[in-house]
């Protein structure tokens, strides 16, 4: 048979079988949508059995060799489409390259023994099946790699932007205290304000350490020992609190709070949620944290009531520099917009052996639940 005919006849065994390898790279649920997995795979293979099928002059495939083939760079190919969902699904450039790398086993595989001889048509097809798949790849990894390169731009921007206020807030504290005869309750707000503006650039850079690990492949440091919870939730209300002198944060615990975990990391995943929570909370109402403890683990829920969340934007708030627009506009609350709160909070919990969910409803408000094993191997 020949393999126009076969990818055509196959299709759907073919797809199968890269959506089950997507599944392993992923590290998804099954519950993950087929289209998700798959996406551009089906016009993907029918523009590789075309391809295969095309009249081709031996300088066009010298062409297509040395990854020049026209159509290469287009940013509206299948494979390039795929790319860049690939790279906005947070999977690694290996990862994509692992995925091409299976197909093209699946599809020779399934292939190859309805083959009654190897001729030079068949070597033939072999090779443009060969060049085909390697120009998608081309195709793929150029767009993933751009929109890779803009999304590390677009982060040292808003690093760069978001570092500017706080440190603003300290030189002109600087300022302040050098003049003579200041007012000593001028000196203590000042230190406040020192002291808040540092304590935003810390948490900045905690959360800009924690997404660099995770993208080296190294994920996500622990360090686990016997903690107290209970002492980590007072001291993330407590700071909270310095830095939303306005708002207030409600503590409830019910059960032992103890079990085997990170506590540096977990106060980064509680601080984030908490903050997170704050920031787009409404003024007057309360940020609440709900903690319990249920057989083997540990449930902790942050709620606030403020604008509900897209369904669409539920889907995205734990990929990193992923910003929800806030409705309270300048209201002198602080801000943190490297968009790596969420996503850092998420990697704390998988690294702990948890999970981390949001749900969001006008009635209900915001709320995001984290369950904990209370021991992991």
């Amino acid at each position: 048979m020949k393999l126009y005919y076969f990818i055509t006849k196959h299709m759907e065994d073919i797809l199968a079988e890269w959506e089950e390898f997507a599944h392993t790279l992923s590290g998804e649920s099954r519950e993950k949508p087929d289209l998700v997995l798959r996406d551009h795979a089906r016009e993907i293979l029918q523009a590789i059995a075309v391809d295969i099928e095309t009249q081709q002059d031996s300088e066009q495939q010298q062409q297509k060799s040395q990854g020049l083939a026209p159509g290469l760079y287009s940013q509206r190919s299948a494979a390039s489409i795929h790319g860049a969902l690939r790279q906005a699904g947070d999977f690694s450039l290996q990862q994509v390259s692992a995925e091409y790398r299976a197909l093209r086993a699946t599809v020779l595989r399934l292939w190859l023994p309805q083959v009654n001889g190897m001729s030079a048509k068949t070597i033939d097809q072999m090779v443009r099946f060969n060049e085909a798949i390697d120009q998608a790849l081309s195709e793929s990894i150029l767009t993933f790699s751009a929109r890779a390169d803009h999304t590390r731009e677009l982060f040292l921007a808003i690093l760069g932007h978001d570092l500017r206020a706080p440190l603003s807030n300290m030189v002109l504290a600087g300022d302040l205290l050098m003049r003579a005869n200041l007012h000593p309750d001028k000196i203590v707000e000042l230190g406040a304000r020192v002291k808040r503006s540092a304590r935003l650039m810390n948490s900045m850079v905690d959360d800009l350490l924690g997404y660099t690990r995770t993208q080296l492949g190294s994920g996500m440091p622990t360090l686990r020992l016997p903690t107290d919870l209970h002492d980590i939730f007072r001291s993330v209300v407590e700071e909270a609190s310095a830095s939303h002198p306005a708002m207030t944060f409600e503590l409830r615990e019910n059960g032992n709070m103890t079990g085997s975990f990170d506590a540096v990391r977990m106060h980064q995943l509680f601080s984030n949620l908490v903050l997170n929570a704050a920031q787009y909370c409404t003024p007057g109402r309360p940020v609440t944290i709900d903690a319990r403890s249920e057989e083997n683990k540990i449930i902790v829920s942050v709620q606030n009531y403020g604008a509900d969340i897209p369904f669409a934007s539920l889907q995205s708030i734990f990929k990193p520099l992923v910003q929800l627009p806030t409705d309270s506009g300048n209201d002198g609350r602080p801000r943190t917009s490297l968009g790596l709160g969420l996503f850092i909070a998420r990697e704390v919990a998988l690294a702990h052996g948890g999970k981390i969910s949001v749900e969001s409803s006008p009635e209900s408000g915001t709320i995001f639940t984290v369950e904990l094993p209370v021991s992991f191997p």
